[in-house]
């Protein structure tokens, strides 16, 4: 019918505009081996659904045409963290990013992992402090 076909080119054309890629709270686990304890801190990350395409050309196309889209950040600050339980000569700060907006884009290797699949390591193995 033509509202199924309207419908349908309106949720493609609405699809390559609209994504759902957005600051989420995530909570990052550090340690360092001198400090006795691991601190758990609540930030935010850039997280979601950004519209990609994949060639069927591929070996027609320039590589710089060939990167996808992910999920990224526009704005960050950083903050920094005091690690509790630290001997006196070693520095007990952690500076980690804060989301403040995300857009889709290509990944930037010089502030983000642009791997596919990444290992579990967000994980404690000293007792826990949580940072506010």
């Amino acid at each position: 019918s033509l509202f199924f076909v309207m419908s349908v080119l309106f949720g493609l054309t609405f699809g390559q505009t609209a994504s759902l890629c957005a600051p989420s709270e995530y909570t990052i686990h550090v340690e360092k081996r001198e400090c006795a304890y691991c601190l758990a801190i609540n930030t935010t990350i850039c997280a979601g659904f950004c519209m990609t395409r994949d060639s069927n050309g591929k070996k027609l196309l320039l590589k710089s045409a060939l990167s996808q889209n992910v999920c990224t950040y526009k704005e960050m600050l950083y903050q920094t963290a005091l690690i509790p339980g630290c001997p006196h000569h070693t520095i007990p700060y952690y500076s980690y990013p804060v989301a403040v907006s995300c857009k889709c884009g290509k990944c930037n290797t010089d502030y983000s992992d642009c791997v596919r699949e990444r290992v579990r390591t967000n994980y404690c193995t000293k007792p826990q402090k949580l940072c506010n």
